[in-house]
């Protein structure tokens, strides 16, 4: 918002300033003539608002223009999600192995301090199926859809499908040519959540148009980021084997929180210079589950909506909390299982959703 009156010339003499303020909050003055104010949108919460300016005279007197009344809409449109695998939180932050998460996305992001996987919740396709379905859906292990194909169509995607918003699972490692059920090279099944589901494979057809249409090359988003209109509305990003910080043996460096630092940053000034995610974008990096039991991994979001700065809370989060947010982001309901108790991510951001 931005707000500016109009003085004459003999009332700007007599004029000291000029004080702004919305809903009867005083938000920015000026005191030169042509005594214009700007203030940032995203601290009115969405709904309808009161601007009043109002002129105070050197005797300490003041008159108010007529008031105006605007609506402001701050909503995200685009959501990111990229994952990354196996480190506590205490592993990450502060570490010498991860400078661009510590020295830039930290510092400028918003983060959660007590974000955990599901208690109890490993290995990594439990909790990925977690953050589709708001549940394991009954499964404790690692297999292919082969072993685990699902039925149900009460998931994420699903329900942006039946809404009409667009949808990718972009997976580093594949080429795009078919559905991915099985691994290849440095890119596993379980890291994709999206392919157990039969509605989104056709029952694991790995000709199935619909999985190969959703599910794609991550060197796609760069092109998909170009215009904004090709961006999908829920974005979920899965490095692979190397740059998710799960393996380190034959990576760029033995050291696999260093591999997946160097990766975010080439990558995450893609997205966050990109159209989609200047005009209502929120990106979300977290980790799978956490290696030592049931501690905080990490959670940072990036939005122009974010509170950001360094802004970090304690409040008690989980993949649920995530599920959660993305289901109001995008409006689409019932809250799948435990996403229905969980708390969002909300106090992340200033706006939300």
């Amino acid at each position: 918002m931005s707000g500016a009156v109009e003085i004459s010339a003999s009332a700007a003499e007599s004029t000291a300033r000029v004080e702004f303020n919305v809903d009867g909050t005083l938000v920015a003055s000026s005191e030169s003539a042509p005594f214009t104010a700007t203030w940032d949108s995203f601290s009115s919460t969405n709904g309808d608002h009161r601007i009043e300016a109002r002129a105070i005279d050197r005797a300490g007197g003041s008159s108010a223009a007529a008031p105006i009344n605007v609506t402001v809409s701050n909503h995200i449109r685009h959501a990111f999600v990229i994952m990354m695998e196996n480190h506590d939180w205490s592993a990450i932050s502060g570490s010498s192995s991860a400078p661009y998460l510590n020295g830039t996305l930290l510092a400028k992001g918003s983060h959660a301090e007590n974000y955990r996987n599901v208690p109890g919740l490993h290995p990594s396709l439990p909790n990925y199926l977690w953050l589709e379905a708001g549940s394991n859906l009954g499964i404790w292990d690692d297999d292919d859809p082969a072993v685990h194909l699902q039925s149900t169509s009460q998931h994420l995607v699903a329900l942006l499908d039946k809404a009409g918003i667009s949808w990718k699972s972009y997976q580093e490692g594949i080429d795009g040519s078919s559905c991915p059920l099985t691994g290849s090279g440095r890119y596993a099944p379980k890291h994709n959540p999206m392919i157990y589901f039969g509605d989104v494979t056709a029952s694991n057809d790995a000709g199935s148009a619909r999985c190969i249409a959703h599910v794609r090359p991550y060197a796609e988003l760069a092109r998909d980021l170009e215009t904004g209109a090709t961006t999908p509305g829920y974005s979920f990003i899965t490095p692979d084997l190397c740059d998710d910080m799960h393996d380190s043996s034959g990576c760029a460096s033995g050291d696999s929180i260093a591999n997946g630092d160097a990766w975010l940053s080439r990558e995450v000034p893609k997205i966050l210079g990109s159209r989609a995610y200047r005009d209502g974008g929120a990106l979300f990096i977290t980790w799978d589950e956490s290696e030592s039991g049931d501690v905080p991994i990490g959670m940072i979001v990036f939005s122009p909506l974010a509170k950001a700065g360094g802004y970090s809370n304690k409040i008690s989060y989980n993949h649920s909390s995530t599920l959660r947010s993305l289901q109001e982001i995008f409006g689409v309901t019932p809250f799948l299982r435990a996403a229905a108790d969980a708390n969002d991510l909300g106090d992340l951001f200033r706006s939300f959703p």
